[in-house]
């Protein structure tokens, strides 16, 4: 049997849901229940020197269920959506097993793994470090007013207050000399694996209670220590992240501890509501109560079985 129809048999169970939620303990619980690999799908878990600030798994969880693309970067690595899409589908591909867990909040990378994403040009490193220092030298709304000029139909759609995604634009601009918008073609691509899509869901209130409870427990683990050591490297995009931008706020004296564990937890809560919109925008999500893992697990068998006929 060739190697593209066996992959054809492959499955991919994506669980996903809001920060907070409760995605970890769940997680494993199924992995060990179909014996397969975790794919973590959050780009900052990514990196190696910040596991306590992103809620990384532990070494304990990871020695239960292998885990992959967790803490397998350093800080100062480029990584994208796109490179992220290219290494999890070498990965399904390659495998022997024929189940995948995937499992994280990132949205732009759950979307890059399930439909593809459009393939943009390598940005040359010069054009790179000359934008990021004229972000630091004329700030953003110059940028922004750049942007509006280069390309106004992904100015008009852009999270303005996003300065990652505002550089990324004018970078594939500068790189190419076309709009940034002229590669988003939205085309959803052929996968070789089957997906299963699972979202997990709790009231409001009560992730707004675990949202902060966890801010709180992280600073107990040391988080305050470890954004201590990273602060050197405060201007990689790996630390435009919550939770370390405003304790670096803290560290440059603009605001005291107290204030900046509670932007933490403000922005954090903030960060959930926005991926909560995200996923339910997307039709091929089922969703389901974290503690309905009876039912979790019922649902995935079915599919799998479904499957595999």
């Amino acid at each position: 049997m060739e190697e593209s129809e066996k992959s054809k048999n492959k499955t991919l169970i994506v669980i996903t849901g809001p920060t907070g939620v409760g995605k970890t303990e769940l997680c494993l619980s199924i992995a060990e229940h179909l014996g397969c690999d975790i794919i973590n799908c959050d780009s900052r878990q990514l990196f190696r020197e910040i596991p306590i600030g992103t809620a990384a798994p532990t070494a304990r969880q990871q020695q239960r269920v292998r885990h992959y693309f967790v803490g397998t970067l350093s800080l100062d690595t480029y990584f994208s959506a796109s490179m992220y899409e290219e290494a999890v589908c070498k990965l399904i591909a390659e495998s022997r097993k024929d189940i995948f867990l995937l499992t994280g909040g990132s949205m732009m990378y759950i979307d890059a793994v399930c439909n593809g994403i459009d393939e943009l040009p390598t940005v040359r490193e010069d054009i790179r470090e000359e934008l990021k220092h004229r972000l630091e030298k004329e700030g953003l709304d110059s940028l922004l007013e750049e942007l509006k000029v280069l390309d106004p139909i992904h100015y008009n759609n852009v999270d303005t207050k996003n300065p990652r995604r505002i550089l990324h634009a004018l970078e594939i601009c500068h790189q190419t000399g076309l709009p940034y918008s002229s590669f988003m073609t939205s085309s959803k691509k052929e996968r070789s694996f089957n997906v299963v899509k699972i979202a997990l869901r709790r009231e409001r209130e009560e992730l707004y209670e675990r949202i902060n409870n966890r801010v709180l427990k992280m600073m107990d683990e040391g988080f305050l220590e470890e954004a201590k050591k990273v602060y050197p490297f405060r201007h990689l995009n790996s630390l435009n992240t919550v939770g370390y931008k405003e304790l670096f706020d803290f560290f440059d004296g603009k605001t005291d501890l107290p204030e900046a564990i509670r932007r933490i937890q403000s922005n954090t809560r903030r960060y959930m509501r926005k991926q909560e919109t995200w996923f339910k925008k997307d039709k091929d999500i089922v969703w389901f109560s974290p503690t309905d893992i009876k039912e979790i697990i019922k649902y995935i068998d079915k599919s799998v079985k479904f499957v595999r006929k």
